[in-house]
């Protein structure tokens, strides 16, 4: 079921790309695995999934270790700032840096283990009250701030849709945050790239690679409904 489902998204990013006059190989599929057992991730892996997404820290610990070396792990979940270091030894690229405060635990955290941890910045775009994350217009003073430290690199920005029937809804999101990462990006600062727009799942990452996204977080398409 996972081959023909991974086969079902990869053609649908295609599609996208096309549309969008893009090269599939911009966009990069990150699986995301949370709550599913080891068997199911193995099984992607063999039908060529190579990073795969997990929303906590334990079971980044548990999985990681378990999986071939060239398997890659995503933080993509709201990461506490007392879960900081285990995480750092496992998660190639954290996604919902949410705060200055986390990004300096990351620093303090990566500094002590001697790294240089890749960290993308959470952009609450449609103001949800449930969600984490900088609104847009604390991104630049935040980008300021946290691009002073040695031990992170600030790769991108990333966001969470708000859940919708219908995905075009979902435009102005994706639309927005492009724009912010382009705002950013005319600025030239140290230490800072733009490369990563995180944004786009499941029932909607159609739209967001129409608008930029340069990654993906697809569960369900993958694994099925839990």
């Amino acid at each position: 079921m996972i081959e023909t489902n991974l086969l079902q998204v990869q053609k649908r990013i295609q599609e996208a790309c096309r549309r969008a006059g893009r090269n599939p190989a911009e966009v990069t599929l990150i699986a995301v695995s949370k709550t599913q057992p080891l068997s199911k991730l193995m099984e992607a892996y063999e039908a060529g999934v190579r990073d795969f997404g997990e929303n906590k820290v334990q079971e980044i610990l548990a999985k990681a270790p378990a999986m071939p070396e060239d398997a890659r792990f995503h933080m993509i979940g709201h990461l506490q700032r007392n879960k900081v270091r285990p995480t750092l030894k496992h998660a190639g690229l954290i996604h919902a840096v949410d705060s200055v405060r986390l990004a300096e635990q990351i620093q303090a955290d990566a500094k002590r283990g001697q790294l240089c941890v890749d960290i993308l910045l959470e952009v609450n775009v449609a103001g949800e009250e449930s969600k984490y994350g900088f609104a847009p217009d604390e991104i630049p003073d935040a980008v300021q701030q946290i691009s002073r430290f040695p031990n992170t690199r600030i790769c991108g920005l990333m966001t969470i849709a708000p859940f919708v029937e219908n995905s075009e809804e979902n435009r102005p999101i994706f639309r927005n945050l492009q724009q912010l990462s382009v705002d950013i990006k005319g600025k030239n600062i140290d230490n800072v790239s733009m490369g990563v727009l995180s944004m786009g799942m499941t029932g909607d990452f159609e739209v967001a690679i129409e608008e930029g996204a340069t990654m993906i977080r697809v569960g369900t398409g993958i694994f099925g409904t839990r």
